[in-house]
């Protein structure tokens, strides 16, 4: 792993030979970037723009942590607002969603940076994202964006490793995606439906379960959470189940499988 950071460090500082935009979320893959990013910037006195973007597929929690990082990496936090719904290519929620949108986003990322002179754009995809459904990368290979970690083969794990060592903030952050995520491909995509979702996941964390998904299946919710917490859930069961009726959910339901990534991707492999 030193040998993978060291690595990175010195394609960092190749791209920092001038300004640079990186594809910025708050999460911890793509705030590990800024960190070493910012660190070579400043010895090469160039600038790395955070650019984030702010639209309907977003967590709205993403962006006051994308401030928090952006200020404590000292880079300048860009933010661009999309309206990905307004694409009716991605309006019914297709497997390839994630190459529609990204490709969309890029795009207005790339935009942004040639008209201020820049040319290197970065983002944070990984190793591990290489071996499971990801068609977003797909774009960003087609549009030239720079994969750093990925590239040169660094995992999850060492990047959470990798961000502790550096004191960066979110190290301990659980994955983020975007909300289409919650809802199974060929559903349309509600605003008011993502809103009702984003309130609920809202109020779990508020109870302290970090890491969760709350899936929905027409009027079906099921929850995903580590099994680790499931004593905790059932211990404030009753307020949980009120509060989820209370913002509009019909049928709650606790998946017995737990939090995992892509789950909703089984319906690809039917």
């Amino acid at each position: 792993m030193e040998a993978k950071l060291k690595a990175l460090t010195a394609r960092l500082n190749e791209y920092t030979q001038a300004d640079c935009a990186l594809a910025f979320s708050g999460g911890i893959d793509s705030s590990l970037l800024l960190k070493l990013l910012c660190q070579t910037a400043q010895k090469n006195g160039t600038v790395v723009y955070a650019v984030t973007f702010l639209g309907s597929l977003h967590p709205k929690a993403d962006l006051a942590i994308a401030k928090q990082v952006a200020a404590e990496c000292g880079a300048p936090l860009i933010q661009l607002t999309m309206d990905e719904l307004s694409n009716p290519l991605l309006q019914n929620n297709p497997p390839d969603r994630c190459y529609i949108c990204k490709r969309y986003l890029f795009q207005t990322l790339q935009e942004w940076a040639q008209e201020r002179g820049i040319q290197t754009v970065i983002e944070g995809t990984n190793e591990d994202d290489l071996h499971v459904y990801r068609p977003g990368i797909r774009a960003v290979r087609e549009l030239g964006i720079l994969s750093p970690l990925a590239d040169l083969g660094i995992t999850k794990a060492e990047i959470r490793t990798m961000a502790r060592e550096l004191g960066i903030s979110v190290a301990e952050r659980p994955s983020s995606p975007c909300m289409a995520t919650r809802l199974p491909y060929g559903t349309q995509l509600k605003p008011e439906i993502l809103q009702r979702i984003e309130a609920g996941e809202s109020y779990l964390h508020q109870q302290g379960f970090a890491a969760m998904r709350l899936r929905l299946h027409d009027d079906v919710v099921r929850l995903e959470l580590p099994l680790s917490d499931f004593p905790r859930f059932l211990e404030q069961r009753r307020q949980i189940v009120q509060t989820l009726h209370d913002l509009g959910f019909v049928y709650l339901t606790l998946d017995l499988e737990g939090l995992r990534s892509g789950s909703m991707d089984v319906y690809l492999q039917q």
